[in-house]
C-alpha cells in the first residue's frame, strides 16, 4: 500500500494559533494548498519545486518564521522522542549520561547535536531533558503514591533535595505545595501539560 507522498515542511518560531492563519496565508499567497498546518509543521500533498519553496522561505522570513531542513528537524524530533521515551521508562539510572545516550543513540558527535538542537528548538538539549523530567515528576506525583524519593529514584536524581531545588526553579513551587495543590481537584491535570 502506498500512500501519496505527502510532505512536511518543518517551520520554526511557529508558537500560536495566530502563526498557524499567518503561515496558511502566506502558503495560499504562493498557490500551495495544505493539506493541514500545524505548529511547527505544514502537510503537503507533494513535494514544492524548488523554486516554489525558494519563495515560500523566503517570504516565510519575512515574518520571522523559517523553513527548517528538514533532516534537522528530523534529526531533533528523533532526540526529543528518544529523551522522551528514557523518562517515560521510569528508570534513568543515577549515572545517566545525556551526552553518552545521545551519542550512542544517534551515533554523532554529542556537541554537534547539541548545537543543532539549541537552534531549531530555542533551548539547549539539557534544558529541554530537565523541563521534560520535571513534567515526568508532576505526573507522578498527580497519579501516583509513589513517594518523591521513589521519583527521584527512577528518574535518576542522586538525591531528594536535588529534585526538589530543581522543581522549584523549574515551576515555582515545591513538590508537596504541586501536590497540594493538584490533589483533589476533579482535573488532576489542569495546568500540568502547558508549555509555555
Amino acid at each position: 500500500m502506498t500512500q501519496p507522498p505527502n510532505m512536511t515542511l518543518y517551520i520554526k518560531n511557529m508558537v500560536c494559533r495566530r502563526c498557524i492563519l499567518t503561515v496558511a496565508q502566506v502558503l495560499e499567497k504562493n498557490g500551495i494548498t495544505p493539506v493541514n498546518v500545524a505548529l511547527g509543521e505544514v502537510t503537503l500533498a507533494r513535494e514544492l519545486p524548488p523554486e516554489q519553496e525558494k519563495q515560500l522561505r523566503a517570504d516565510l522570513d519575512a515574518y520571522g518564521f523559517e523553513l527548517l531542513d528538514d533532516q534537522r528537524r528530523r534529526l531533533i524530533e528523533k532526540v526529543k522522542t528518544l529523551l522522551i521515551e528514557q523518562i517515560q521508562s521510569g528508570e534513568l539510572p543515577e549515572s545517566f549520561s545525556l551526552v553518552e545516550f545521545v551519542s550512542k543513540a544517534l551515533h554523532r558527535d554529542y556537541s554537534a547535536v547539541s548545537k543543532l538542537f539549541s537552534e531549531v528548538e530555542g533551548i539547549t538539549m539539557e534544558q529541554y531533558f530537565i523541563l521534560q523530567k520535571i513534567e515526568k515528576v508532576k505526573e507522578l506525583l498527580v497519579y501516583n503514591e509513589l513517594s518523591l524519593s521513589e521519583i527521584s529514584f527512577r528518574l535518576g536524581y542522586s538525591s531528594v533535595a536535588y529534585l526538589s531545588s530543581q522543581f522549584k526553579k523549574v515551576t515555582g513551587m515545591t513538590p508537596s505545595e504541586f501536590k497540594s495543590n493538584h490533589s483533589g481537584h476533579r482535573h488532576p491535570l489542569d495546568g500540568v501539560h502547558h508549555h509555555h
